[in-house]
This record gives structure tokens, sequence and C-alpha cells, in this order.
């Protein structure tokens, strides 16, 4: 065995009925490193963290922390042994108190068996927080917290735990560039501590900036693990893929048409005075920090938020948009960036969710013609590619990226002229994101007109014809996808 690893997995192996979810995989993690796990939706990831979280057992396999061979019964058990998890989708308890959150499970009592000591509760709690450089009151409910210091009350938790091996998925997908800078900034503490940090991504800037080893994943098998400094993007993409990607965003010809969409003056409770159009054929990116106001601005195009004043024209004629229903009559549709709380039913099947919005197209007067139903969700299945053993698959089951390619399947089946995507490609890996760019440069090239927001500048500078940058509910500048740069829109962004 080798010391120079706090925790070694050697050959895990795990199926479900009908899926081999792991086959043989392996990860090294040594102290007081990052080491980053990649791979596309379904490679296996969150599998095998769950495994190391004690949320599931291995078939095979055996886990080595501190040179001894381990296996959890239950999630208390890891947590007891040094193991913490900080999930993707933040599951606190709303109404309860920061200190409360931080030590649910673990708190500390008084000489009286039975009765939590709040007063060191309370102290012990406001000590750990303060430790992160966080001006959090924890005696505040979590439910008056951002997201961010949502994520720093769950690092709280794992160090009042005395986790010696954090689990991070995801963790900067709802969060803010500042706000993932202070993030790095803790993560740089906490290996300074000698702490081990398993950080789950899709977002190659964030590997390179923050990880010492990358191990990759795929079908549910062990690639390879590389120095986070001596392997290039491409040839990582290469590796989670299976296959070389020359170009994530392809470049277009198309010339764009007449005027699909434009606003002139319209105002929110977050937004004022937009002007913005999009012509048939082109691709609009609308850029900003988060809070910016800009998924405001499309909800309200789309008749999900009030609008105060101003007009909406499709294609050059006025329309009235109070509700989703008239937006999808004029031929607008919406994906949202939320995809699991207002793009699905996730206890839904594939062949349900991807029917919802057009249901009259599979009625007979009152009544649900399922043969047909059943025939138009096949046909989005084969259309969007979306991997599922049937149409009767129930969605939460299925990977992050297959359940974007469902949210766009039932979107599309409406055939709209005016396309709204809004972070189309968060959470989802590499190879479902070149998939997804795909789609958007083929219903450009279709005529359509598109409107994408995006986070990710690499995104939005790969993908946009032009570009808007949104700041305090309004928009700052306007710029040709040739004359953007990261540095223009983060200027514009900030002012």
């Amino acid at each position: 065995m080798d010391p120079a690893y706090l925790l070694r997995a050697e050959n895990i192996s795990k199926s479900f009925p009908g899926v081999k979810a792991l086959n043989n995989v392996q990860l090294h993690v040594e102290k007081g490193k990052v080491h980053a796990v990649m791979g596309e939706n379904g490679a296996g990831k969150s599998t095998l963290m769950k495994i190391l979280i004690g949320m599931y057992t291995p078939d095979a396999g055996e886990i080595i922390y501190k040179e001894r061979p381990i296996r959890f019964s239950s999630v208390h058990d890891a947590l007891r042994s040094g193991f913490s998890m900080i999930h993707q989708e933040l599951l606190p308890f709303p109404e309860l108190s920061v200190a409360e959150n931080i030590f649910m499970g673990n708190e500390p009592t008084t000489a009286i068996p039975g009765w939590i000591n709040r007063k060191k509760r309370n102290k012990d709690a406001q000590l750990l927080v303060d430790q992160l450089g966080v001006k959090i009151n924890v005696t505040r409910r979590m439910k008056t917290l951002s997201v961010a210091e949502m994520q720093m009350v769950e690092i709280a938790k794992a160090l009042s735990n005395k986790a010696e091996v954090i689990i991070m998925d995801e963790p900067t997908s709802a969060l803010s560039d500042r706000e993932t800078a202070r993030l790095f900034d803790m993560i740089r503490d906490l290996k300074r501590q000698g702490i081990a940090i398993i950080y789950i991504s899709h977002k190659m800037d964030e590997i390179s900036r923050i990880a010492d080893t990358i191990s990759v994943m795929r079908d549910g098998k062990y690639i390879a693990t590389h120095p986070a400094n001596a392997i290039s993007n491409e040839d990582l993409i290469s590796l989670i893929v299976g296959r070389e990607l020359n170009t994530i965003f392809e470049k277009r010809n198309t010339i764009p048409g007449e005027v699909a969409l434009s606003v002139k003056g319209l105002t929110g409770a977050k937004f004022k005075d937009i002007d913005l159009f999009v012509r048939s054929g082109e691709i609009l990116g609308i850029a900003g920090l988060m809070g910016a106001g800009r998924t405001e601005i499309v909800n309200a195009i789309f008749g999900l938020e009030k609008i105060y004043k101003g007009t909406i024209a499709v294609k050059g004629k006025p329309v009235t948009i109070r509700s989703p229903r008239d937006a999808i009559q004029h031929g607008i549709g919406l994906i949202t960036e939320d995809r699991k709380n207002t793009g699905l039913v996730l206890s839904g099947t594939v062949k349900h969710n991807i029917t919802l919005a057009a249901l009259k197209s599979c009625c007979r007067g009152p009544f649900i013609e399922m043969q047909k139903e059943r025939s138009i969700a096949e046909q989005q299945i084969r259309r969007f590619a979306i991997k599922t053993p049937s149409g009767n698959q129930i969605v939460n089951f299925l990977s992050g990226g297959n359940q974007q390619k469902i949210v766009l399947a039932k979107v599309l089946l409406n055939d709209p002229d005016i396309i709204i995507l809004d972070e189309p490609t968060r959470g989802i890996d590499i190879g479902a994101k070149a998939e997804i760019y795909r789609l958007m440069n083929e219903l450009a090239a279709k005529g359509k007109a598109i409107i994408m927001i995006s986070s990710e500048l690499p995104e939005i500078l790969g993908m946009s014809d032009r570009i808007m940058v949104v700041h305090g509910g309004s928009i700052k500048a306007e710029l040709t996808g040739a004359e953007a740069t990261q540095e223009k829109i983060m200027q514009y962004a900030m002012m």
C-alpha cells in the first residue's frame, strides 16, 4: 500500500437492474490536494462518490483509507470517519438557523442527556464560519442566505465533522465569478490544512485553475489520471468523450434574415428600458453576472414576469403576452435555466415530459391517443439522441445531459420560430454540450431566431452572432461576435 495516498478506491464495481454503473474503477487521492474527477453525464462519477460517502455499497473492489480497508454501511459511518460531501443541489433546512444546519445530527449537549447546548452550538458554529472568513450571523435562517453563503455553510458543516476528505459536486454551478473566486480561496485554505478535495466539474477553466490531479471516467470505467498541469484541454476532451472534438464551437456562415422579435422600453420589477431584437437565423447572446436581470428579461418576454411598460413585436407586429400560453401561440419557446424545478416533471416519464406542452397534437377531442403520443415521443427521442431505455423511463433516473435534451425536445415539439435558451448547458458534460451547440447551429440555419443566456463566457463568445451585456437590470453594451472579448464583456458586466 502506498502511504502517499490518503484514499484509494481499487477495482470498484456496482450494478443496478439492467445497468453496469461502475466496472473496475480506481481513484487515488492525496492528502492536501484537489483531485478533479471528470466525465460525461452517466460516466459513473456520482455512483462512485455515493459509494465513497456510504450511500451505496460496492458489489466488488475495496476502499483503502489511511492504509486500512474500510466499508461504510451508512452516510453517518462515512461522516464519523472523516468523509463529507457537498452536493450540487444543496438541501438545507431552510426554516432552521445556520448553526442548527451546521450541527444537525451532531449537536453539543448539556450535562442533562438529550438536551441541546444552544449557547455552545451557536458559539462553535460562529467560530467555524469566522474561520472561513465569511460574515454570516449563525442565528440567521438558512432561507435568508444566498446560494454562495449556503455553500460556505456546507463547508463549515464538513469542518464541524472534522472532515479529511471533502467531495464537491459541481460546487460553482450557481455561483458568480466573484463567488467562485472566494470558494477557490477557501479550497486553497483547506488544502493547507491537509484536507483532500475530490472536485467534480464540467468546467474546463475551473479545473485548470484549482485541480492538482485529474481522473477521467467514461461509461462506468476508469480511463486515465494525469497531473493537471501536464494535459491540454484538447487531450482532456478526447479522454472524456472518447473521440476528438476538433472544435466545440462550429462557425456558421448563415446570413440573418428579418427581425423575428423586438422589444422596446421593456420594464419590470428587476429590469428597465430594455431594447433588443433578434433576427431569424441569428444567435443573440445575453451576458452578465448573476442577478443582473438576464433571466427576468426573457421570462417577461415569455409571460412569466409582469411587464410594467414597453412593447413586444413578433415579425414586426405588436403582440400582447400575459402568459406562457400567449408566448407559445406567438411562436416563442423557452428553455428555462432550472430544468429540474421548472423544465421537467421529474417523477414523470420521458414520453409524458416530451409531449406535455403539445398535448393537442396527441389528442382526439378531450382524450389522449396513446399510440400517437408514443410515436411522437419516440420520434423526438431519436431526433435528440436521448439515451433512455424507453419512453416509459422516469426522467429523474436519467443523466443531466439527457434531461436537458428532453427539455429541448419538449419545447421544440411546438416548432417555435423564436427560441430562448437560459443557461442551456449548465451542469452537463462536454459531449452533451457539443450536441446542444450543434443543434443550436442547425436551428439557426433553418431560420430560427435564438436568444441564449449563458454565464460561461467561452460559450457566449463561441456561439453568438451578437452579444448584449446586462448589468443592474439595464443593457450596458451591444457587441458583434467579431469585436467581443472576455475582457470587454466583463468590463461592461461590472459597470
